[in-house]
């Protein structure tokens, strides 16, 4: 069930949103039998959608003997309360919000993934407990004079059991937590070491189901879960890959994003995005064969704003380019500002282009230096090699002079040598 909200202009028309919700729905394991829309021009306070629309949808599920309604937007709980008394017992509305948390249940497969998803889904179910106690509230009600509304009193069976849900998932709520935090300490440990190594960071972003797994494959001869569904992967792949210089790079999978992505989803895998902003560079990957490209690219630039990482520098991976037509000018339609290269994650072609793409941008990080380095330190000039660009070297009495350029991070350990 989609709405058109008259004023707003989405990334998605209504029909593709619905359309994003049917693989969405696809992806969780439903079969999907019918959808609708509406065009509003605000939420009905009681039911989202208006009262004829209710009824609409009601005669259709019945119709189509369907058992679960979902809608392509986040549903207040009152709207839920609502429309399930409405549509009747057998029938569970749901929104894209718990459609997409459901998604991620399926699919964390670490420890941490785990306690992210969980922590979502409770986050979210907290304030649409009442939901499942209404009836036992009604009852209280009748049997105590109204004692449930009346404030004062003595609480019904209904209250008391909600009181205790509650307490018990906010219990949880915080275990998790505790948990994440554990989990995050060792995750920030193995980062800062990786730091250490002063390997440059790569981070993967694109919308769900643009290749970004399927060209780590390919980048590194890796066997990263790859699969033609909306988030098939969640838990980061780090993976190292050699470049064409002979320089080691970390490059590192993330959760694909998608229109409308869940507050809950953004706040709960933290420590997964947190590999993004750590990176020293993103590859944003690109299905440019999509139809709705533009507006994919749109999303996923908004997601980086959102999560303050789109500073960084980027290089574009337009991929899928054996399945685009010969005269097709992507470029153009995309206007994008950042270097760009065309690949094929699946077939490979392309992959040289891109990762001379991503080293030239790497260079434009790099700060110059000049350096005087004693014969002792041979550590250094390995160092300058095997982590940035050496330009010239001239051998003298004193030691090595060098010209070249470093990562910022290793400029202190060159400074007392500096000319």
């Amino acid at each position: 069930m989609g709405v058109e909200f008259k004023r707003i202009r989405p990334l998605l028309t209504v029909h593709d949103s619905l359309e994003e919700l049917a693989r969405l729905t696809d992806t969780a394991g439903l079969d999907v039998v019918g959808q609708t829309y509406q065009r509003l021009d605000k939420p009905d306070s009681a039911t989202y959608i208006g009262a004829g629309k209710v009824e609409e949808v009601k005669t259709l599920v019945g119709e189509l003997d369907a058992n679960v309604v979902i809608f392509d937007d986040e549903l207040e709980p009152r709207h839920q309360r609502e429309l399930e008394e409405i549509f009747g017992e057998e029938v569970k509305v749901i929104d894209r919000t718990a459609l997409i948390l459901d998604i991620f249940a399926q699919h964390a497969h670490t420890r941490e993934g785990k306690l992210q998803v969980e922590l979502a889904q409770l986050e979210y179910r907290v304030p649409r407990l009442t939901r499942m106690w209404t009836h036992l509230a009604r009852q209280a009600g009748g049997r105590a004079g109204g004692g449930m509304s009346g404030g004062v009193g003595v609480r019904g069976p209904g209250e008391t059991q909600l009181e205790v849900d509650r307490r018990e998932i906010r219990r949880r709520i915080s275990a998790i937590k505790e948990d994440l935090e554990t989990v995050r300490a060792r995750r920030d440990d193995a980062r800062t070491k990786r730091q250490q190594t002063e390997l440059t960071v790569v981070a993967i972003v694109g919308y769900t189901n643009a290749g970004k797994s399927t060209l780590l494959n390919k980048l590194s001869n890796a066997d990263v879960l790859s699969a033609d569904m909306l988030f098939a992967t969640l838990d980061p792949t780090t993976r190292k890959v050699i470049m064409p210089n002979g320089r080691e790079v970390l490059f590192t999978d993330t959760v694909g994003f998608i229109q409308k992505l869940p507050t809950q989803i953004v706040a709960a895998f933290r420590a997964t995005l947190e590999e993004i902003r750590d990176a020293d560079l993103l590859l944003h990957v690109v299905d440019a064969t999509h139809p709705h490209v533009v507006a994919q690219v749109e999303s996923v630039e908004d997601t980086l704003a959102e999560l303050e990482v789109d500073h960084l520098p980027m290089v574009v991976a337009l991929n899928k380019i054996d399945q685009l037509p010969a005269d097709s000018d992507i470029e153009t339609i995309l206007d994008l500002t950042v270097p760009t290269v065309r690949i094929s994650a699946l077939t490979g072609e392309g992959m040289e282009a891109l990762l001379l793409a991503i080293e030239a941008a790497m260079v434009a990080l790099l700060t110059p230096i000049s350096v005087l380095l004693p014969y002792q330190r041979g550590d250094l000039l390995s160092m300058m090699y095997e982590r940035g660009q050496v330009d010239s070297e001239e051998h003298g009495q004193d030691g090595v002079r060098v010209y070249g350029r470093l990562p910022h991070r290793l400029i202190p350990y060159f400074e007392p040598y500096q000319v």
